[in-house]
């Protein structure tokens, strides 16, 4: 074998040895390209799932917010109806309390109290209720005037029991029933 048969093979395991080497390296390259594009599109599919979990979260918090938002004020707004109906029933009291049929409610109180809390009693009420209740109540009325809307406050001389037909009262105590009624 001459040198330069010798040189020859060589060259030509070099070469083909160069060949194997790119031949590799390319399909090492195709091969880490083809993952890097499966693990781009891993990624934006991810991405793409996590942002639309996210934006229908947000959605339903948004608009589990404006359901609340809209309870409140429709609350509120059956709130402030309440309020101006009891008002509005307070001035219907008061303007009873003006009517012919007020000074009989009066002395069915007297009578309920009487029997309530037995003799003798205290009978009070407002201002310009005592002319009437000295007439009915007699000397169980106490001129001291009560703020009340009308009706009267009976007390045991005592003073250990007490008994109040005030329309204040009473309007209290049926509140919530009148707040049924209303609503």
């Amino acid at each position: 074998m001459s040198l330069e048969s010798l040189v020859d093979e060589i060259r030509r395991r070099g070469e083909a040895d160069l060949a194997a080497i790119t031949a590799t390296r390319e399909a090492e390259s195709a091969k880490i390209l083809a993952e890097t594009d499966r693990r781009l599109e891993e990624v934006h599919s991810e991405s793409a799932r996590a942002t639309d979990t996210e934006v229908a979260h947000e959605h339903a918090q948004r608009l589990a917010a404006a359901k609340l938002q809209s309870r409140k004020l429709l609350h509120e707004a059956r709130e402030r109806r309440l309020v101006s109906a009891i008002e509005e029933t307070r001035t219907l009291l008061q303007e009873y309390t003006r009517s012919a049929q007020y000074p009989a409610v009066l002395k069915r109180m007297v009578v309920a109290a009487n029997e309530s809390l037995g003799k003798p009693v205290r009978i009070s009420g407002r201002g310009e209720d005592a002319p009437l209740l000295a007439k009915v109540a007699g000397k169980s009325f106490d001129p001291t005037p009560q703020p009340i809307l009308g009706g009267l406050v009976a007390e045991t001389p005592d003073g250990s029991r007490r008994l109040n037909l005030s329309f204040d009262e009473l309007l209290r105590l049926r509140e919530d029933r009148v707040r049924g009624l209303l609503a």
